[in-house]
Formats: structure tokens, sequence, C-alpha cells
């Protein structure tokens, strides 16, 4: 009998050692080390590859890909247009974002020969699912609950779908590596055979993928580099909206974001995200302003609160949601430093509304109006925006894609927008009224 071969395989970064470790020397967790038996079977089939030639890159035909436009006008646009032909897409999220709805709306909607692959949940789950989220399905989606890799390429081979889900990439086994679902070497190996299924078959294949407490996609980091694409779905359960971020697109922009709102028959997309997230009166309220932000090529308003009060403890609070904590800390000691307000002994909290997370610096300029005008008490005009980034010397920063910025201020009936004085304008003539701001000081006096 053949002595079986293992070795130890780090469940954090997927590292190999030929013997166990208490520490892996590659990302420096501790007791992540877990041997697997590494023993492969001789039993591929490479009948049906295709014979490659080296060719000479002049030669190469060049030619736009494919695409695959999905009645999903977000994830077009995260995608950089439609699924390309052949490509692996991964998307992952929190457990109960919505991956597995936003796949089975998908594959209800479009009318191609689908096959959604399932290692969680039973067709009789899945179905009511889907009467719930539509009437009208696709007649040509098929169903298929089963874990196993080798019998899920033959199913699907006789099938021959034009698009693939598999929900999820953890739950699959292959009878290759005698190991349980979901540890390093099983992912890796079940993502090999699907990548060569899609690339021999020019199927698109979407992946669900599950993420750890970390945030960070569950398994070896080398299957978000094998895949073609890898998609987060994000947001807080507990507001409505979810945001569709590309981490990485070989065939397109990562710049680009979808938004959908959750509601009782599934995902819903967001057109316009701005007449949504912005409260529609504020008047009385301090601390209240409206930003200017640009998610990829898509302009946003996004409502900014800022609660300011005396600190009742000895350490003043800083706290901030949607908005990063280190940025705050820079902003209020600006604010001291080189404008002379006197923030240090008071508590600061601030909110970014509808559960958004962002991190354009063009953000800076609106945060600090809604900490000064709580710090006042005097109400920020609901017909005022802002958008700039702010300086270590307290100096107002030019931020990119200006035109866009103030077209959608304009287009939503604001009556003035604060930016840089060092922003090149177009001189065509907008309806908003634009107010060039240089320093802090600058800005306060025309703001108050």
């Amino acid at each position: 009998m053949a002595k079986v071969k293992t070795a130890y395989y780090c469940q954090h970064c997927g590292s190999q050692y030929p013997q166990w470790h208490g520490q892996c020397k590659n990302c420096g967790e501790w007791n992540t080390l877990v041997e697997e038996i590494i023993e492969k079977s001789n039993s591929r089939n490479y009948s049906g590859e295709k014979k490659q030639h080296i060719i000479n890159i002049i030669e190469v035909n060049a030619q736009e890909e494919a695409r695959i436009s999905t009645p999903s006008e977000e994830l077009n646009r995260v995608l950089g247009g439609g699924i390309v032909l052949g490509s692996v897409t991964l998307i992952g999220g929190e457990p109960g974002i919505g991956k597995s709805t936003l796949l089975l709306q998908l594959a209800l909607k479009m009318r191609k020969r689908i096959l959604y692959v399932s290692g969680e949940e039973s067709a009789s789950q899945i179905k009511m699912r889907a009467d719930r989220l539509t009437d009208l399905q696709n007649p040509e989606c098929f169903l298929f609950t089963e874990t196993a890799v080798e019998k899920i390429l033959h199913e699907a081979r006789k099938l021959e779908p034009q698009f693939m889900i598999l929900d999820s990439i953890q739950t699959l086994h292959t009878q290759l590596i005698e190991s349980s679902p979901g540890t390093v070497s099983q992912i890796r190996e079940c993502s090999a055979e699907l990548i060569k299924f899609a690339k021999e078959t020019n199927t698109p294949v979407f992946l669900v993928g599950h993420i750890t407490k970390d945030g960070q996609i569950a398994g070896p980091k080398i299957l978000e580099h094998m895949v073609d694409v890898v998609l987060n779905f994000d947001g807080d359960r507990n507001h409505l909206f979810r945001l569709l971020r590309a981490n990485k697109n070989r065939f397109g922009s990562t710049s680009e974001i979808g938004i959908y709102e959750m509601v009782s028959q599934g995902l819903k997309e967001i057109k316009n995200p701005s007449e949504i997230l912005i409260t529609k009166k504020f008047e009385e309220l301090s601390g209240n302003t409206v930003a200017v932000t640009l998610e990829g090529n898509r302009p946003m308003l996004l409502e900014i609160q800022a609660l300011v009060s005396s600190a009742v403890y000895g350490t003043p609070q800083r706290s901030c949601t949607g908005f990063d904590a280190k940025r705050l800390n820079m902003l209020l000691a600006v604010l001291e430093k080189r404008a002379g307000f006197q923030l240090g002994a008071k508590d600061v909290f601030l909110n970014i509304t509808g559960g958004i997370k962002t991190d354009d610096p063009a953000l800076d300029l609106a945060v600090v109006a809604s900490i000064l005008s709580s710090n006042e008490d005097t109400a920020v005009s609901e017909k005022y925006c802002f958008t700039g980034e702010i300086g270590l010397s307290g100096e107002i920063r030019p931020v990119p894609q200006i035109e866009h910025r103030i077209s959608e201020a304009e287009k939503l009936g604001y009556d003035k927008i604060f930016v840089s004085n060092l922003n090149k304008i177009p001189k065509r003539k907008f309806a908003i009224q634009i107010e060039e701001v240089s320093k802090i000081e600058d800005f306060h006096e025309r703001l108050f």
C-alpha cells in the first residue's frame, strides 16, 4: 500500500508546509495550520483539451470581449458593460446581505439557459424564494443541488448552459483531494476545475464566497488571483441599502459602484441614489450638511450629520459611522490648530446617513461644515452643498471631476455649492451659484 502524502496548509493565507508549525511564517497567524492529504489520483480526463501553440503577439486577432447584458443595470455598470463570456466572477459578502438573492434574481430574469447549483439549499427552498421574488420566472433556469464538482461538471456538459451560478465555493469538494470541503486545498482544486470548464466552454460562471470575521473571502488568497472578477457585496443589515463594488476586474474599471435597496420582493435597483439618501427637510437642524461625492463616474449626494457636545467624562469621544475615524481626528486637529476652534474637550459624533460607507476625500468640506454648524448650533441652509478636500495646513484642496459634481447638485435643485478656488471650473454657465474658498477661515466666514 502506497504511503499517503500529506502537507500542512495555513487556513488563513494558504501557505504550504511539510510539517506543523505553531505560527504561519507567511501571514504571522497562530494555530492556523491544518494537515491535509495531497495525494491525487491520475483519473483526470484530458481528451477534450485543445492543443495550444506559441503565437506572436502581432499575429493575435484583437477583438472586443463578447458580453452578456444582464437585466440589472447596476450589475452591468460594476462589471463594465455586462458579463464577459468565459469569465469567472467571485462575489463575497456578509451572511444574509443578499448574495444568493441577487444571483437568483439574475437567473430568474435573464432569458438564457442557466444552471443554478446550490450546496447550501434544497431545490424546494430555492423555489420558495423564487416565488417570493418574482411571478415571471425564466423557463430555462435549471436547479441542481450537489456539492461534488465532478458531478456538477458532468451535468453542466450535458445541459450546456449559457450561464452558471454556484452557491457557494466553500461547500464544494472534489474526489481528487481527500480533505473536508472548505479547506484550502479543496477550494483551490475546485476553483481550478471550474475555471478550466468556463474557459473551455466559454461559459460565464458566478461563484458565491463566504467571508471571514475580518471581512476577507474565506479560503486561500490565490482564489482571488485565479478568478477574473472579484465583487464585494456589502452594507449594514440594519439599513436597506446594499453596495456592490468590484475589488478586481480584468475587463473593466474597479471604481464603479452599484446600489440596491433590500425590499420584501428582493433587491431593488437604485437609479438615482441622491434623491433617496438625502432627507428632504432639515432646515431647522444644526449639524446637517450635504456632500457631493463621486463613486467611479457616478456623482452622489450624501447627507452628513454631526453632533458636538461638551465631554461628560475626562476623555472626549470620537465616533463616526460610514467615515474614516482617523480622518475625522485629522480634521478636528486642523480645525483646532489652523482655525482656532476649541474642540479638544468636546465629544464629536459623525454619521453618513443610509448606511453608506465612503472614503472620498471630497467629503472633508461637508464634514467640517457639519461639525462647525453643530458646535455653533447654527443651521446650514438645506440649499447648500459642499465638495472639497482639506489639507493639514487648513487649505481647501481641489477634487477631480468637479464639473460632474456641480452638474449633479444643479440637477437636484441646490442653490449654492462650496468648492476649492484651485479647481478649474468650466466656463459654461451653471444655474447653481459656485462659492470658491481657499482656507478654513475663509470658508467659515462665508458660510455663517
